[in-house]
């Protein structure tokens, strides 16, 4: 249990603390090149969902939709890290890298109305929707749980 709040509290930690460096030291929509032709640190607000769905729906709306979703999520990582938490430190580390994402997300929703993103991924002209640590940690997260699903935990259960 205290690694799975651990994780989810380093996730939060980070994701809070480089977000507010950005708004401190970048103007929006400023961006700055870190690996050229590659990696770009960029200022911007998502008030969308992933790859900006919704951003153009209703304040309103969207912030219920986004707040009530993000508290299912994590109602239902609690529920899977009780079973799947006991099986691996995987699943554990897994779930807390997914409720530490959105949890900082969240915390931008509710404070903001909309998400802060920053990194900014591109080779020539072909730019990956920017994101920010809050989406690493999910991504990360989800990866992690699926693969150590697929080709760890059912060999597992097929030798048993």
């Amino acid at each position: 249990m205290l690694s799975f709040f651990s994780v989810i509290l380093v996730v939060i930690c980070l994701d809070q603390a480089s977000k507010f460096w950005v708004m401190h030291h970048f103007l929006l929509h400023e961006s700055r090149v870190v690996i050229p032709h590659f990696f770009n640190l960029t200022y911007i607000t998502n008030n969308g969902a992933a790859f900006s769905m919704l951003a153009g729906q209703p304040a309103l709306w969207r912030q219920v939709f986004f707040l009530c979703t993000a508290s299912v999520a994590l109602v239902l990582i609690g529920i899977a890290h009780r079973s799947y938490g006991r099986r691996s430190l995987y699943y554990t580390m897994a779930l807390s890298l997914i409720a530490g994402g959105a949890i900082g997300n969240m915390i931008d929703r509710i404070r903001f109305g909309f998400v802060i993103d920053f990194l900014d991924v591109y080779i020539g002209s072909h730019h990956w929707p920017t994101f920010n640590i809050a989406d690493s940690a999910i991504t990360v997260g989800v990866t992690l749980f699926i693969f150590y699903n697929l080709l760890f935990d059912r060999e597992a259960s097929e030798q048993s």
